[in-house]
């Protein structure tokens, strides 16, 4: 008989938060401004891997949610920015239902945000614009993958990958793949979540107004 690895028990595992709260006396009138602050510090000094790295969910047709993450890419005052395969789960679940939310688990700093939104397409010019950025590796993947599709093997597609780096060697360009683009999420609520003693945590939500400003909320933990 063999020994076997105690069984953990998740109940038992606890972080008690210390960090500082937030007050809305703090923030920044526009939740995108309050999220490029917060980001700044994710980024700084190593203390995340990739602090961009965000969790989306969607939900297809009839209501079935579905999530992963993705790598945020662009923010700006107009939404967030991630690429993906136009034929992926994702993709399609989000030509049925635009409604989709956003997760950034900065589990480092016992903080979060949360946005809810909208999701359209980037334009093509926008696209190609990031795609060349992308590493030339990345860029003949973009064209490999055929996302959320069942292939037979990993042989398949470690060779379909080598015939696309004869075809396209180091140093020449990449057309970018006709099925392959950009979603901006423009969000209509975004949460920002501040782990504190006692799990009284503060949540503060930025909720648009119809004039399109911004007001914001404070949420019971």
């Amino acid at each position: 008989m063999t020994d076997r690895e105690p069984v953990l028990d998740p109940a038992l595992m606890r972080k008690h938060y210390r960090a500082e709260g937030i007050d809305e006396t703090e923030l920044a009138d526009h939740p995108m401004e309050q999220f490029g602050r917060w980001f700044a510090l994710a980024a700084r000094d190593g203390l995340l891997y990739e602090p961009n790295a965000m969790v989306v969910s969607t939900a297809d047709a009839e209501g079935r949610p579905s999530s992963r993450t993705v790598l945020l890419k662009q923010y700006d005052e107009q939404g967030f920015v991630f690429f993906t395969n136009y034929e992926s789960r994702k993709a399609r679940d989000l030509a049925a239902n635009p409604y989709v939310s956003l997760l950034f688990p900065w589990h480092a700093m016992a903080r979060q945000v949360i946005v809810s939104g909208t999701a359209r397409r980037t334009g093509r010019d926008e696209t190609a614009a990031y795609f060349r950025t992308r590493p030339h590796g990345s860029q003949l993947g973009a064209w490999t993958s055929t996302q959320s599709a069942v292939i037979s093997s990993r042989a398949d597609l470690d060779t379909a990958y080598a015939e696309l780096a004869t075809r396209y060697p180091e140093g020449e360009q990449v057309p970018v793949p006709p099925n392959w683009g950009g979603f901006r999420i423009a969000p209509q609520s975004v949460e920002f979540w501040q782990g504190r003693e006692n799990r009284l945590h503060d949540r503060l939500r930025y909720v648009t107004r119809e004039d399109g400003s911004w007001r914001v909320e404070r949420l019971s933990p």
